[in-house]
């Protein structure tokens, strides 16, 4: 492992010690800065006559690379065209993402990602992170050795087997966390070379990936039970011993999976689950900006939730604490919260209910005093009808699952309803934007989880938000990092909820929108970072607890931006072990 060492001179700007020369700096995407090697750069680190005459700024070849990028019409081919520049210079790369960031987070991430990992064992160009098998158990530790750099601060870890709506995708799982960290990157300024993809290949039970000749990963049918448990365990050990200084962010995890590694493990190492925590936060920053612009308070909120996976259980956790600290109890708080899966509402008399959802179901009696009889739990538009709620989040990755009667049914009775069809990609969604704005009458405030073009309705243009989890995850991990956090605990989640919804501005609610413009990314992230970084203070879990006023200076310190940097003349670099003298996170 390499030790990253870029520093700042008094003057501001920075140098990087370079280990390397030639030919081999210019191929390593951490070092070379391409054609914008000056003349006396080129002398100093052994490149002359291997680049063209002329010196060219980080901004000329941004602008060049982004003109090649946008002369390619598929989405896939954009994203395959960013990975190689990616693999080939991530300065470059990291500045031409955030200058377009609103333009490129569809490509790099959620829905383009999806058809990426679908095909990922076909379009592989280079390995980026690291994969571990069963093959590895006994060995993992020094399998995280091989990391390119030593000091790694936030990992972002998957085993692959709920790749969004789309379900098992074995190997190509991984587009997932190398996404999720490029965003990392974009929108908080964690440095690059302090992150690390992983994926847990235990396997996959997709046969269409196992019949491919092409395919990339372990060829056996997925690991579970105890073999699974270990390897995980060995795992989280092993990152502890390895990176000790390292969040770990566990993503696209089956939901009983998903749930027990998250409570098992949360006090183990500061860790956090962005599918349960991360979308839970976001469902709720739009409850409260919902409220604001529908005028109905959040405890005078009905939620019914289409989906009781990882997400909708985690997006309930929440609302129900958020409802909880508006003053909620006992029956009021039950019935403030609806959850309706494809076999029907969850009762507490279903014995097919998994743990974490037996939380969330109702009594019986309760259904039954609504006119929910047991052969209308299962309708939507019954339940709908029933329960009359405000707020319908769909996260069940079925496609059409919000019907035009059901929609019809929320406007009779909700002058504006909230409907989130949240699933991920495009093709899951439970319904289009413009047939919920038809079927309303135009009166709904409308989430997608993907993004979605402007809807005119009537003469009026209604702006579509994006329910991103980026506004949340990139925040978090900045200011449980910058606090030196213990734990990432679900009161840290709540504060970067109520950020968000503070982000939301009047002229976004009065588009229709009930989510800030991604344009705004860094911005937004970095009053996201603030909040997280007081709440763990207050709360007691952060190592290093900052006065208000230090805060956003010492995170301004924190965030890496993709600048031009001066190279010091080739030196070794240090061995493993040793401090930098100015770490990005001290």
């Amino acid at each position: 492992m390499e030790r990253y060492d870029l520093r700042t001179e008094p003057s501001g700007r920075k140098r990087l010690a370079v280990p390397y020369r030639g030919a081999r700096l210019l191929r390593h995407p951490m070092y070379t800065k391409g054609t914008a090697f000056t003349q006396e750069e080129r002398v100093s680190l052994g490149l002359e006559g291997l680049l063209p005459h002329s010196v060219t700024t980080l901004e000329q070849q941004s602008r060049r690379v982004y003109a090649s990028i946008q002369r390619k019409t598929d989405p896939l081919e954009k994203y395959i065209g960013l990975a190689a520049l990616q693999d080939r210079n991530e300065y470059l790369f990291y500045r031409v993402l955030i200058d377009h960031i609103q333009e490129f987070l569809p490509i790099v991430y959620t829905p383009t990602v999806g058809r990426a990992c679908q095909e990922f064992s076909h379009i592989f160009r280079r390995a980026r992170g690291l994969w571990i098998t069963p093959e590895h158990r006994g060995q993992i530790a020094d399998v995280l050795k091989n990391a390119p750099f030593e000091d790694i601060r936030l990992i972002v870890v998957t085993d692959n087997e709920r790749i969004l709506g789309l379900g098992d995708q074995g190997v190509g799982g991984m587009g997932i966390p190398i996404g999720k960290l490029a965003l990392y990157t974009a929108a908080a300024g964690i440095p690059p070379w302090q992150t690390l993809p992983i994926s847990l290949d235990v396997g996959t039970d997709n046969m269409d990936l196992l019949d491919d000749e092409f395919y990339l990963g372990w060829r056996a049918p997925r690991l579970r039970g105890p073999e699974y448990d270990s390897l995980v365990e060995e795992f989280v050990q092993a990152v502890k011993r390895v990176f000790p200084r390292a969040l770990l962010q566990w993503e696209d995890f089956k939901k009983l999976n998903a749930f027990r590694l998250l409570d098992r493990y949360r006090k183990t190492l500061p860790s956090f689950n962005d599918d349960i925590q991360g979308t839970a936060a976001v469902g709720v920053a739009a409850l409260l900006a919902g409220s604001r612009a529908t005028g109905i308070p959040l405890r005078q909120q009905r939620v019914l939730f289409f989906g009781s996976g990882a997400a909708g259980i985690g997006i309930g956790r929440l609302v129900r604490e958020t409802l909880r600290g508006e003053g909620l109890e006992g029956e009021a708080l039950t019935t403030a919260t609806a959850h309706l899966d494809l076999q029907g509402l969850l009762m507490d008399d279903d014995p097919m209910l998994d743990p974490v959802q037996r939380a969330f179901a109702w009594p019986a009696e309760l259904a039954d005093r609504m006119g929910l009889v047991p052969d209308r739990r299962r309708d939507l538009e019954a339940v709908i009808r029933a329960y009359q709620p405000t707020v319908l989040i769909g996260v069940s990755a079925s496609p059409g699952a919000f019907t035009e009667g059901a929609i019809r049914e929320m406007a009779r009775h909700t002058v504006r309803p909230l409907v989130l069809a949240l699933s991920n990609p495009t093709s899951k969604a439970e319904a289009k934007p413009e047939d919920i704005l038809a079927w309303s009458e135009g009166r709904a405030l409308v989430a997608t989880g993907s993004p979605s073009d402007a809807v005119t309705f009537e003469g009026r243009v209604h702006r579509i938000g994006q329910g991103n989890n980026v506004f949340i995850f990139p925040g978090v991990g900045l200011g449980a990092l910058v606090s030196e956090a213990r734990e990432v605990t679900d009161g840290m989640f709540a504060a970067a909820a109520r950020q968000l919804a503070r982000e939301v501005r009047d002229d976004d609610l009065e588009a229709g929108s009930l989510f800030p413009s991604t344009a705004r990314i860094r911005d937004i992230t970095a009053h996201v970072a603030e909040a997280v970084v007081r709440e763990a203070r207050d709360s007691g879990v952060a190592n290093r607890p900052l006065e208000d006023g230090l805060i956003p200076g010492v995170l301004a310190e924190a965030i890496w931006n993709p600048t031009s940097y001066l190279p010091s003349d080739p030196a070794p670099l240090r061995p493993a072990g040793t401090e930098a003298s100015m770490p990005i996170f001290v």
